[in-house]
């Protein structure tokens, strides 16, 4: 066993509460954008939520388990890269598609149905790929992973706000739209400053360890953007809607992963600094990406842009010559 195998976090009940409050408060806050059409979407446009869906769910947990076979890490880095790629979409994804010019009411559709998939597919794909990878047993062995009562703990953290969310914007459509940027913005600063003070807590951890865990949390999260960006244009989706699916694969909620791992996994620490190290690093990956794209227009925003210095007919001849080039 490895020395980050036996590391156990400082965490305290207190401080694991305040995170479930924070997590509760933060899907809160993405429910009151959501509306019941935002489900309704996928009979519209199947192909993108469903290649989405597959990409988060099945795909990138796959992947990483063969992924955690080749980079050979400590057995805990190896649970901690399963169990965060188990993990539904994180909020910020809206905002991060919206700046990459991806299309954001895909984004908004794939948050909604992701975190309702998640309440049934994060437990699965977490006691899955974890009892099949070589050198976990000696760790499972001193946790309690119950599925049940891990689709029961997701359902609460991310099943009741989502309810309680689009409930109030349905019904109370004006305090609905006072709360919104307020949650939005409060809920992403309690996140940061509640890492923030656990790495404070535990920088005698985290420091030594920060060689062991980057390079595994940078290559997975590189290969979760491409996964949705591959897969997305494979079946001929619209540049703007395979900008949405990689940034909603890219994007895990990592917050999540922290409250299961103290909750079933005695906040083992390879696990636990692998998911906070994540809550960081796909934040910084997933603005470089939207900003390397919004460099970059999709052709149909690309036109409309270009549309509000010339009439509509010329914004198409400029595209047809530009594409003859």
């Amino acid at each position: 066993m490895s020395d980050i195998d036996s590391i156990q976090l400082k965490f305290s009940p207190d401080s694991l509460m305040g995170l479930n409050i924070v997590l509760g408060l933060i899907m809160f806050g993405v429910a009151l954008d959501l509306k019941l059409d935002d489900f309704y979407r996928i009979r519209k446009e199947p192909k993108s939520v469903l290649i989405g869906i597959f990409s988060q769910f099945l795909l990138l947990p796959f992947l990483t388990f063969f992924l955690a076979l080749f980079l050979n890490p400590p057995p805990s880095i190896a649970l901690g890269m399963i169990l965060v790629s188990s993990c539904p979409g994180g909020n910020v994804s809206n905002f991060i598609v919206h700046l990459s010019k991806g299309r954001t009411v895909l984004s908004v559709t794939m948050t909604a149905i992701s975190t309702v998939v998640a309440i049934f597919m994060t437990p699965f794909n977490i006691t899955f790929w974890s009892s099949y990878y070589p050198g976990a047993e000696s760790l499972l062995t001193d946790v309690s992973l119950d599925p049940v009562s891990m689709l029961g703990t997701v359902f609460t953290l991310l099943g009741i706000p989502l309810i309680l969310g689009m409930f109030v914007a349905s019904n109370y459509p004006h305090l609905a739209e006072k709360l919104r940027k307020p949650f939005k913005i409060l809920s992403i600063v309690f996140f940061i400053l509640f890492i923030g003070i656990a790495f404070k807590a535990n920088i005698d951890h985290f420091l030594p360890s920060i060689g062991v865990i980057f390079m595994p949390v940078f290559i997975q999260n590189a290969m979760a953007f491409l996964i949705g960006y591959v897969s997305a244009k494979s079946i001929g989706v619209s540049e703007e809607n395979a900008r949405a699916v990689s940034i909603e694969v890219g994007i895990q909620n990592s917050g999540l992963g922290l409250i299961l791992i103290f909750n079933f996994f005695k906040g083992l620490g390879g696990m636990a600094l692998i998911a906070a190290w994540w809550g960081i690093w796909h934040i910084i990956a997933g603005m470089t990406l939207a900003f390397f794209w919004a460099r970059r227009p999709p052709p149909k925003i690309l036109v409309e842009e270009i549309s509000h210095f010339m009439n509509a007919e010329e914004a198409d001849d400029w595209m047809d010559e530009s594409e003859k080039k």
